[in-house]
């Protein structure tokens, strides 16, 4: 097991692809794409021989925190093992190298994708956004037809691609200012999901596009989505697909909503991931047009630093817990206290008694606010050493809004 070279590439790329069950590849185009977006000091293979059997990578990321502040993760991906080579700790091996390199480097939490629930949940890792699709039939939202834009004075134009790589970046970054849990996008995302870089494996298809400008002519918001081309006995059957929606106001998500379930032809729209608070399906007369398709886990996050990535988010309520947390890796255990008012928040080692004992998997699910620690305490995933100490901890970490990523990596 070792990091990886240029010359390890071709035979790295097949394995990730074989490991994810697509075809091999790893031909000249593919790994001239991927090493533009690989760095090779972070990337991980292990070997038997000449043939490469589990992959790994890692690369910096953003990840917006409750309060609007942002901090360094260490974000996993590429992660396969070859079902020749399964039950012999070659995962363990990759990411407890990873891990321990990220918290020297000052990661605060180590963010990835998780493709099946059991694999990363002994590594410290636990689900901290949830992701819901809808499928929504237009004809029965009640919505009004003759839509003729937004009623509040902004509006909604088809815009070209040069637009979205002009204004889409400072757009996504406002958002994240506004909505927890979300990661930051690279300039080389926006080149591929605009078609100026080709995405590995895949045939670019154009999206259509349309911008949300406020009544001052301020842009906050955008859309990309594609269109099937589906008719029945001269009767039009089509899906709008959401590839993206990024809006940094409520007036700006709900003119986008409205424009696409006012589109012409458009039987179904999909909804693409959202969050699962989305402002669809409410926003709709009828809410039972839209059909829940997809309500899973989304986003995991393994602390690496517990007081520095406490310090960093905003909290509800003023307070102070204690937390008595275990990491059986050794890298991010402890017992601190938390110390949070409306100046910010203090996290340090303490001696004093705990007031809840939790691990790190139960801390991540409930680092962005999206799970409960009354309903965790239920479940036996966290234990109230002081009395009041977990509904103090509901009040504090608790956020109104849930977190949401957009963006698969």
């Amino acid at each position: 097991m070792r990091t990886i070279d240029e010359s390890d590439l071709p035979g790295w790329i097949r394995a990730m692809n074989t490991g994810f069950l697509r075809p091999p590849g790893g031909d000249k185009e593919e790994v001239a794409l991927r090493t533009a977006g690989t760095d090779l000091a972070r990337a991980q293979g292990a070997f038997d021989g000449d043939r490469c059997v589990a992959t790994y990578r890692s690369f910096p990321q953003r990840l917006s925190v409750p309060g609007g502040r942002s901090v360094a993760a260490d974000a996993v991906s590429g992660v396969t093992v070859s079902p020749t080579h399964r039950r012999r700790g070659l995962l363990s091996r990759m990411i407890e190298r990873d891990l321990r390199a990220a918290k020297d480097r000052g990661e605060l939490v180590a963010t990835l994708i998780a493709a099946e629930w059991p694999i990363y949940g002994r590594y410290g890792f636990g689900p901290g956004t949830w992701t819901t699709r809808w499928e929504v039939e237009v004809a029965r939202t009640g919505l009004d037809r003759r839509y003729a834009g937004p009623v509040d004075g902004g509006r909604v134009d088809l815009v070209d691609l040069d637009t979205v790589r002009a204004l889409g970046p400072a757009l996504h970054a406002r958002m994240s200012t506004v909505r927890h849990g979300v990661v930051d996008r690279a300039d080389r995302w926006w080149q591929i999901n605009t078609g100026v870089l080709p995405r590995p494996g895949t045939t670019w298809t154009e999206p259509f596009t349309a911008l949300y400008r406020a009544p001052d002519g301020t842009p906050e918001g955008l859309v990309a989505y594609t269109a099937d081309d589906d008719w029945d006995a001269k009767r039009p059957r089509n899906t709008l697909t959401v590839l993206d929606l990024v809006a940094v106001s409520s007036r700006a998500e709900r003119a986008l909503w409205h424009f696409l379930l006012s589109i012409d032809w458009a039987w179904t729209v999909d909804s693409g991931h959202r969050a699962p608070d989305d402002l669809l399906p409410l926003l709709l007369p009828d809410v039972r047009a839209a059909r829940v398709t997809t309500h899973a886990d989304f986003l995991w996050l393994r602390p690496l630093d517990v007081p520095g990535l406490l310090r960093h988010r905003a909290y509800a309520v003023p307070g102070s817990l204690v937390l008595e947390v275990s990491d059986t890796s050794g890298l991010a255990g402890g017992r601190f206290l938390l110390e949070a008012d409306e100046d910010g928040a203090q996290c340090a080692p303490t001696a004093r008694p705990a007031d809840i004992a939790l691990d790190l998997g139960a801390l991540s699910a409930l680092y962005l606010g999206d799970e409960s620690a009354v309903r965790l305490a239920a479940l036996g995933r966290l234990d109230e050493e002081r009395p009041g100490a977990v509904a103090r901890a509901e009040l504090m970490l608790r956020t109104a809004r849930r977190p949401w990523c957009p963006d698969s990596f």
